[in-house]
């Protein structure tokens, strides 16, 4: 298995069915790779979706691969269009699951999103390596995506093409493709499936209505779930409606996906931290086998996915906190409540700083200013109180923040 200790997207192609070299994006986690994804745009869609980018970062995150690529003459794939159809989808599919295996890793996990959903649902049965199948807004009936052709469908029967209009954009639409998709008899395929099934879809899609939903989990056998998508749009447009659909694809992953957990010989023993390229700001970041993101506020141009630099500051003070205290109370066996502890940091005139000495004062500058606030659940009697914050101000990284540091860097390769 290969790993990858930088997060980063990594751009690649391989060529389709017809020979047409597809493009492609790797998403790969900080740290080992415990698994690998495949996942399928919905119709006329691209890799870079809002909802395939959300995905693959929530499940880099998390240490799962995801390969993401751009059906035949869509996005920034090469060839023609008006010559693909369903049938090609899941060839390029079966061939992208084989660029994997030949290349990085073969998927343990294949996600699909519209008439992307039902061709994994069409190709999860020929990939012996896959543990779990995800679908999101897919139709049961691949026939489904005929409407979105509306007048056109009876000229392109009777002219053999015509052009569509789709999502704001032109597509030429052959008699073969509305062939194919009528020949194709998807709960057949799902009956057949026999793999961990999650489907996921909207209540209020206008698209793909949700009784699609019904029949895709009702033809499917066990294990299978559902997850009600509520209050999102057939595209999950809204960045909340992304996210949070990565974050159940994840959660339900883990229970068929090896356990994360790196090899000794892949430990880092620092905290490295790597820009996603995904948004201005954001970074992923490796601590031991803990990932998770650093990003700034939209407000600030980030995309809001992780704390910033000095919530880590904060949460650093916070943690330590209370950590000290809950060593100190176990130590000398007193029964304390719950403790809690909140930070929040301010950059303030040294002259406005009530705690600052006159000296800190005098220096006219702009100082950082860290407020931390600490309860106990249940309470904390007045003779207590002075020995908690004589304990509090123990704590090693409250004395890193007061003390002098020395920062060394290097430039490596």
């Amino acid at each position: 298995m290969q790993t990858h200790l930088n997060a980063t997207t990594i751009k690649t192609q391989f060529p389709g069915h017809n020979g047409d070299m597809l493009a492609a994006r790797l998403d790969v986690p900080a740290g080992p790779v415990r698994a690998t994804a495949l996942f399928a745009h919905c119709f006329t869609c691209t890799k870079d979706i809002l909802a395939a980018r959300a995905i693959a970062a929530e499940l880099a995150r998390m240490g799962i691969a995801v390969l993401r690529f751009d059906f035949t003459g869509l996005g920034s794939s090469k060839g023609e269009f008006a010559h693909t159809n369903f049938s090609s989808n899941v060839q390029d599919l079966l061939i992208a699951a084989d660029y994997l295996r030949q290349n990085h890793d073969a998927p343990s996990l294949v996600i699909g999103h519209s008439l992307g959903g039902a061709a994994v649902l069409s190709v999860a049965a020929d990939i012996p390596e896959v543990k779990g199948v995800v679908t999101i807004g897919a139709p049961a009936d691949t026939g489904h995506v005929l409407h979105n052709f509306h007048s056109s469908l009876e000229e392109i029967e009777k002219a053999g093409a015509a052009k569509v209009s789709l999502a704001g954009r032109e597509f030429t639409i052959e008699k073969q493709f509305v062939d194919d998709v009528r020949s194709t008899v998807l709960e057949e395929r799902i009956a057949k499936l026999r793999k961990p099934l999650l489907v996921m879809h909207s209540p209020i899609d206008q698209t793909v209505g949700i009784e699609n939903a019904s029949t895709i989990f009702g033809a499917a056998k066990h294990p299978k779930s559902f997850v009600s998508l509520d209050m999102a749009d057939h595209l999950l447009s809204k960045s909340e409606d992304a996210a949070y659909a990565a974050s159940v694809i994840a959660g339900w992953a883990n229970r068929y996906l090896p356990a994360d957990t790196p090899r000794v010989a892949e430990s880092v023993e620092s905290v490295r931290v790597t820009e996603t390229r995904e948004g201005k700001f954001q970074q992923t970041v490796l601590a031991g086998k803990h990932r998770m993101f650093a990003d700034e506020p939209v407000s600030y141009g980030g995309l809001d996915t992780g704390p910033s630099p000095y919530d880590f500051l904060s949460i650093a003070l916070a943690t330590c906190t209370g950590m000290t205290l809950r060593m100190y109370y176990d130590f000398k066996k007193i029964d304390m409540g719950r403790i809690s502890v909140e930070v929040s940091h301010a950059k303030v005139h040294s002259q406005d700083c009530a705690e600052c000495d006159d000296e800190r004062k005098a220096s006219q500058t702009r100082i950082d200013r860290f407020e931390r606030r600490i309860s106990v659940e249940g309470g904390i009697s007045e003779e207590a109180r002075a020995k908690l914050f004589e304990i509090a101000d123990k704590c090693p990284v409250h004395k890193t923040l007061l003390a002098r540091s020395v920062i060394a860097t290097t430039l490596t390769d």
